[in-house]
């Protein structure tokens, strides 16, 4: 039972490092390359449909990671697997405090709507959001480590 709870656990966690990282380095640059408002209308729309689903996504990561670390603390590689169940907790933390705020606003802005700053509120989200995949690529290789432990 616990290894197929590790194994979820890695896969879940290493899907959602995936979709954050195609967040982040290929659907926001094309959606920045586009031409009028056309990216802006995207990421508003991928503001609303991420910003519904990632928080089940990262708090769920971090409870199987939780429930790993607690049902494997004699195992090897438990230390590995507390040290990424941290790195998830600063991921949702940095997500809330920093993140969750942006995205609240970007996801009610339309093209007629938009704030005076709203290049540079976009810019300090994926600046944040960059921060935050590294800590959750992390998190997901110290997770794969543990399973070879």
């Amino acid at each position: 039972m616990l290894n197929a709870l590790e194994v979820f656990t890695t896969v879940a966690v290493g899907v959602m490092v995936g979709v954050e990282f195609s967040v982040a380095f290929f659907v926001n640059p094309i959606l920045d390359g586009l031409p009028g408002d056309n990216g802006l209308r995207g990421r508003t729309h991928g503001a609303r449909l991420l910003g519904a689903v990632m928080p089940f996504w990262y708090v769920g990561s971090l409870v199987l990671a939780a429930v790993w670390a607690i049902a494997g603390r004699h195992d090897p590689g438990a230390g590995l697997v507390v040290t990424a169940a941290a790195l998830l907790i600063l991921s949702v933390v940095m997500s809330v405090l920093l993140l969750v705020p942006i995205n609240n606003r970007v996801k009610t802005w339309t093209a007629d709507g938009l704030p005076a700053d709203w290049k540079q509120q976009m810019n300090r989200w994926d600046r944040f959001h960059y921060v935050r995949v590294a800590v959750i690529i992390a998190a997901f290789t110290l997770l794969a480590a543990a399973l070879q432990v």
